[in-house]
């Protein structure tokens, strides 16, 4: 089982940049991609970025490429996003995810955190 408990969210205007954080707790015996995704009040969820845990390689939503970076601090299972040029379109709440694949015992899961908002001001 994993638990992930997302902070580094709050309020800031537009140009402005914040870091999320994701705590990395818990153990599992899969691979696994680890993913932020957000999503605003009565909008569809959406994917903003991923990392892939065994080469690095980082993908991003078109809405954000240039903007933000997701890393991973492995001695610190932490995984972040750096939010630079932040505009009120980025208004949500954020999730971070860690999606596990090539299992070797069972059914591979998907674990979420429980969120942290950025509000961005005009």
């Amino acid at each position: 089982h994993v638990d992930l408990v997302e902070s580094g969210g709050g309020s800031v205007q537009a140009g402005g940049s914040l870091r999320l954080s994701c705590a990395i707790s818990g153990h599992t015996y899969c691979r696994y991609d680890m993913k932020w995704y957000r999503q605003a009040p009565a909008k569809e969820r959406e994917f903003v970025s991923s990392i892939d845990t065994d080469d690095g390689r980082t993908t991003y939503a078109d809405s954000v490429k240039g903007r933000f970076t997701i890393s991973k601090d492995n001695g610190a299972n932490t995984l972040y996003l750096q939010m630079n040029n932040l505009q009120p379109t980025d208004t949500a709440t954020y999730y971070c995810t860690l999606e596990e694949r090539l299992c070797p015992f069972g059914l591979a899961e998907n674990y979420w955190g429980q969120g942290t908002q950025v509000t961005v001001s005009p």
